[in-house]
């Protein structure tokens, strides 16, 4: 397999995000409609729309990576059982408090379920912090910061559109920004496990739109004193595997801006 320098790495990962996020600006919006007239289904119109777009990214991978090491190097091969396990432990803060504080969302319907919660955690965090991030920060000698940098940002500004105002806007793009770094946090220390921040989005967001909690991600006082709890978990919990298991932090003073070494796939 030929190995690529960073800047070879660097230009092929953006290109390939760049492609799919103007093809999907331009034309995701068109092919779900038309999807829907055609299977009268907004959700499984919604997913399908989605991972087509994403085919720019996996050409990408796949020539980085090659046929054999492409789900490595995305993170899916690793187990989706303990991604699963871990996210409801650190969840539970979140539905524990918002059914005690909320009423449950008789709105909630199966549509909401695919494109709010399944799509959107399974394709962002598989486009964001396992292709955008992880090729990145695992493939070249790129750090934790300059790499999770820019797919933080996007993501931040692609979550813009719920604000009404000048705060609002402000208050959900941080939030946004600050999740995109957790997340791609919790995928680096947890083995490259793209599975840890796709149940960890979903089981979020679950508990989001389960409860009558707000309408944008911003929220307001419970609803962020239950959020910051699962934070606080996700951290804790992290860090306690790590100690447990003999294993030192995979972001570090040594991997914070530049690495001496990458992670090139191996031949």
């Amino acid at each position: 397999m030929q190995r690529f320098t960073t800047v070879e790495i660097l230009m092929i990962t953006l290109i390939s995000f760049g492609t799919y996020f103007i093809l999907d600006e331009m034309y995701f919006r068109d092919m779900r409609s038309w999807l829907n007239g055609t299977i009268g289904q907004m959700g499984i119109s919604h997913i399908v729309s989605y991972a087509v777009f994403g085919i720019p990214m996996f050409v990408g991978a796949l020539i980085i990576h090659g046929r054999t090491n492409l789900t490595k190097s995305l993170g899916l091969k690793e187990p989706m059982w303990k991604g699963a396990f871990f996210a409801f432990l650190c969840t539970l803060p979140m539905f524990m408090g918002f059914a005690i504080f909320f009423k449950f969302n008789t709105e909630l319907t199966l549509n909401g379920i695919l494109i709010n919660g399944l799509a959107a955690a399974f394709f962002e965090e598989l486009y964001y912090r396992g292709f955008l991030f992880g090729q990145l920060y695992r493939y070249t000698k790129w750090g934790f910061i300059p790499s999770v940098l820019i797919g933080a940002l996007v993501f931040g500004f692609v979550h813009i559109y719920q604000g009404t105002g000048l705060y609002e806007t402000l208050g959900i793009f941080l939030i946004t920004f600050l999740g995109g770094i957790l997340f791609a946090w919790a995928y680096a220390e947890w083995n490259y496990n793209i599975w840890v921040p796709i149940f960890l989005h979903l089981f979020m967001n679950l508990a989001w739109d389960m409860f009558s909690v707000s309408d944008t991600a911003l929220g307001g006082i419970y609803s962020n004193v239950f959020r910051v709890a699962t934070i606080a978990l996700i951290i804790i919990l992290t860090l306690l595997y790590k100690k447990r298991n003999g294993m030192d932090l995979e972001v570090g003073k040594k991997s914070i801006w530049l690495r001496s070494e990458s992670g090139q796939p191996k031949n």
